[in-house]
């Protein structure tokens, strides 16, 4: 009697086999830890968000309207305080302009430390510095109006104009919260392409035991 096993009776038997060493496989890659990319350790993060320096979130064109009449200044001697006074008063100088200028907002990165900066796993915490305003007079487009003032005085309304610039959008909380939410948008794409999958921004980074 022919024991011969048939060709589908091999097929069979081979199929089985097949499916048993997929299923070990399977197994065996589920049973395997997760390795994944690996990520960038706290200096080399910190040395990647530094490496963009000064981050511009906004820039504003702005205006004002600003006026600069001097005072005389006591110099604590009689006579030359009332030729001061004189001066002043018989010769005021006074001068209004409209100035322009641009002002930057953002973040100063080269502040940032380890201390900054928290990693666990593929999340990351990060308390950034403060904004800070940079004004950029453009004194082409300045207008000076009826001003009697020498060039020091001129200088002076001119710098008056910048710290008011600087004062006002500082002072603003929308602007404010518009330029760190670019910063933070941008501050994310960055970490997002070092491998991270969790980007949070907070006001200060706590200790690892603080409760």
């Amino acid at each position: 009697m022919n024991r011969t096993p048939s060709a589908a009776t091999l097929r069979a038997l081979l199929l089985v086999v097949a499916g048993i060493g997929v299923g070990v496989l399977g197994v065996w890659a589920l049973g395997r830890p997760a390795t994944g990319p690996s990520l960038p350790p706290t200096p080399l993060v910190v040395d990647r968000m530094r490496e963009v320096a000064r981050l511009e979130t906004l820039d504003l064109q702005v205006y004002k309207k600003i006026a600069y009449a001097p005072e005389p200044t006591p110099t604590g001697a009689l006579w030359s305080d009332v030729l001061a006074w004189a001066k002043a008063s018989l010769f005021p100088s006074r001068g209004r302009a409209i100035v322009f200028g641009t002002v930057h907002l953002g973040l100063d990165l080269s502040r940032l430390d380890a201390r900054h900066v928290r990693i666990e796993g593929s999340r990351v915490q990060i308390a950034l510095p403060p904004l800070q305003a940079q004004v950029e007079l453009r004194p082409g487009e300045t207008e000076i109006i009826s001003s009697t003032l020498d060039s020091a005085q001129t200088a002076q309304l001119l710098e008056l104009a910048r710290a008011a610039f600087e004062r006002e959008v500082m002072a603003d909380p929308a602007l404010q919260a518009k330029a760190r939410g670019s910063a933070e948008r941008a501050l994310t794409g960055l970490l997002f392409s070092l491998g991270f999958r969790e980007v949070s921004f907070v006001d200060a980074i706590r200790n690892a035991g603080a409760g």
